[in-house]
């Protein structure tokens, strides 16, 4: 009882107290040290995001979780290196299988790869991996895994174009109060 006591109290912390805090090193150090979550150098968590459980977050170099997001490590998650997560993206490695009479509950992890982009307010289901350099229309429900440079769009998201394969580039949104 303790232990539970004390895991939703660090959640609590984290989604209520230190997400509002404007303040990038101060919610880095905390969700290194206290969530245990593997952020990698150069990169940023903005401000409001919102995480499911401790640990089971993996994230690279310069990388970017915009402002509001939701995500649910439960089931674990990894972010590679130069990804840019846009605005209220949701990302879910948990669901429950409405098939069993115990409405039972299934986890699988999400990986999004190098350089991908995942658009404002997409979802990102379980399971799901998101290619090198793949992106993610505004909007979009990605239900199955996105094939590497490939633009998706929709729900269910479908493949509508590919993207160059030779990117070059470092993500820095190095903002003081986000």
């Amino acid at each position: 009882m303790l232990k539970r006591f004390y895991s939703e109290l660090i959640l609590y912390l984290a989604n209520r107290v230190v997400a509002r805090i404007p303040s990038h090193k101060f919610r880095l150090f905390f969700y290194r040290r206290v969530m245990g979550f593997d952020i990698g150098r150069k990169s940023y968590i903005f401000m409001d995001a919102w995480f499911d459980s401790k640990r089971g977050f993996k994230m690279g170099n310069n990388s970017v979780l915009n402002e509001k997001c939701r995500i649910d490590s439960r089931g674990g998650v990894e972010i590679g290196n130069n990804v840019s997560i846009s605005a209220e993206v949701c990302i879910l490695t948990s669901d429950h299988d409405p098939q069993s009479p115990q409405f039972k509950g299934r986890s699988d992890p999400v990986l999004i790869e190098d350089y991908a982009f995942i658009g404002t307010r997409a979802i990102v289901l379980r399971g799901v991996t998101v290619g090198r350099g793949a992106a993610v229309a505004a909007g979009s429900v990605v239900t199955k895994s996105v094939e590497p440079f490939s633009i998706v769009a929709g729900n269910p998201a479908r493949e509508i174009g590919k993207r160059t394969t030779n990117l070059d580039y470092n993500i820095d949104y190095n903002r003081l109060f986000y």
